[in-house]
């Protein structure tokens, strides 16, 4: 990936249309944050947003420079966007599914008629959430999570809303482990700052980020029974063999990213087709033995977020337009220039949580800043910076695609106010989880 160095020469932040730009862009977010009180999808605000910002910047290069070659600069970030756009259009492909085979549905119901404790569910969902989130993803996980808490806990809101919290925090967690556990982590694997396994060293520090807040909630749930519900939920014919295509889908991934040197996206299509394969077969004994229920590849794919996936777009061409306006040198300069590393990798987890996470790490990797001389210490740096934006985002109930969805499918009762309630111990566990990583993968420690 190129830098924003290599495409940005001019500096246009102060004048009228860079301003523009910045204030088009400041509404449009704001649009995103409140999508749950005015029910207007994320990605609508950012997609119309990121035309204006363009108009804006392609007059604004035009008037310094009459050779500017915007398409050139336009296609840099769409190449960004479909790489990023392909890898997830396929995992959420196999997400749905699963889903659509009962899968999610019979841990859901499982969960619910087991008869626990209030105490025992928080801890479990919690825990599976941690578990889950880092094949799924922080969002899928979060959601499923979210409606065992929300089953169990009818009738008892101040349960819902603490374990909805909890859930958040371990999904997040989770997913910050794992280039395909969040966005962010996603981002920063296909940039090749952080290898596939290289991952594993935020395992700690993950744990630590969920368990330090979840031990300090727990205290406060009641230690009641609630009354079992019976649900049979059938898990649908194939159901194993559809998981079994998506972790072979992930390995094919790995492997063309770690040993052929081939962009993870690449694996993640080629995978897509064995699971295409899968459903022609299935079309074919259906047709001649009627032995077999069709798969429809195409309806999965019909079921994928796609207002996510435009929200995305959105996005990365806002921060686009934005870089070629000169605003990422002058973050650059002012966040890692001025404070050092890491102070400014501290304080990108700490903006995730207002602006969500995926395009404060996109404008981190566009800036690509050169955050140690050493080798390691570079690397550790990059780490740090992973953990952060990946679990920085449960500071608040709106930094995280999982926690505002959440917000939305419980609905009245976890709320950025019940959220915000346990900022400080979620504090504690964002601060106790920088320590942990310096002390587990500092270059500087024996």
């Amino acid at each position: 990936m190129l830098s924003f160095l290599e495409l940005t020469a001019h500096d246009l932040t102060g004048t009228s249309f860079g301003i523009a730009a910045l204030v088009i862009f400041v509404i449009a977010y704001t649009l995103v944050v409140t999508e749950d009180l005015i029910h207007l999808r994320k990605s609508k605000p950012v997609i119309l947003a990121a035309g204006l910002i363009w108009i804006l910047a392609s007059y604004a290069l035009h008037a310094v420079d009459e050779n500017a070659n915007l398409e050139e600069r336009v296609g840099h970030h769409v190449k960004d966007f479909a790489e990023l756009f392909l890898f997830l259009m396929v995992a959420m492909t196999y997400i749905s599914a699963i889903a659509e085979r009962n899968v999610f549905l019979k841990i859901n119901a499982w969960l619910v008629s087991a008869g626990m404790g209030m105490r025992t569910i928080f801890w479990t969902t919690g825990a599976l959430a941690f578990v889950i989130s880092p094949i799924a993803d922080n969002l899928t996980t979060a959601l499923l999570m979210g409606a065992v808490v929300t089953t169990v806990g009818r009738g008892n809101p101040k349960f819902i809303a603490i374990a909805c919290c909890n859930v958040v925090v371990a999904a997040n967690a989770g997913g910050a482990f794992s280039p395909f556990g969040d966005i962010t982590t996603l981002m920063v694997w296909q940039a090749g700052k952080v290898s596939t396994l290289e991952f594993m060293a935020l395992l700690g520090p993950s744990l630590v980020n969920w368990l330090v807040p979840a031990a300090i909630m727990a205290l406060t749930v009641p230690k009641l029974r609630p009354e079992p519900v019976e649900e049979e939920v059938e898990l649908k014919e194939g159901w194993l063999f559809v998981i079994l295509l998506f972790l072979a889908t992930i390995a094919t991934a790995v492997t063309f990213h770690a040993f052929l040197h081939l962009p993870p996206f690449f694996g993640m299509t080629t995978g897509l087709s064995y699971y295409m394969i899968y459903g022609y077969t299935r079309r074919m004994l259906h047709r001649r033995y009627k032995k077999a229920q069709p798969v429809d590849v195409f309806q999965d794919v019909a079921r994928v977020e796609w207002d996510t996936l435009l929200f995305f777009f959105g996005v990365i061409m806002c921060v686009g337009g934005l870089t070629e306006l000169g605003y990422l040198a002058l973050a650059s300069e002012w966040l890692y220039g001025g404070y050092g590393a890491t102070t400014a990798n501290i304080g990108v987890g700490v903006i995730s949580a207002v602006l969500d996470n995926v395009p404060v790490m996109f404008a981190v990797i566009g800036m690509d800043p050169t955050m140690a001389a050493d080798v390691d210490a570079d690397h550790y740096q990059w780490l740090l910076v992973t953990l952060t934006a990946g679990v920085g985002g449960s500071l608040l109930s709106v930094g995280s695609a999982a926690g505002v969805a959440l917000m939305g499918s419980a609905r009245g009762q976890y709320t950025f106010a019940s959220h915000m309630k346990w900022l400080p111990v979620i504090a504690l566990g964002y601060v106790a989880s920088i320590y942990c990583h310096y002390l587990l993968n500092s270059p500087t420690q024996p």
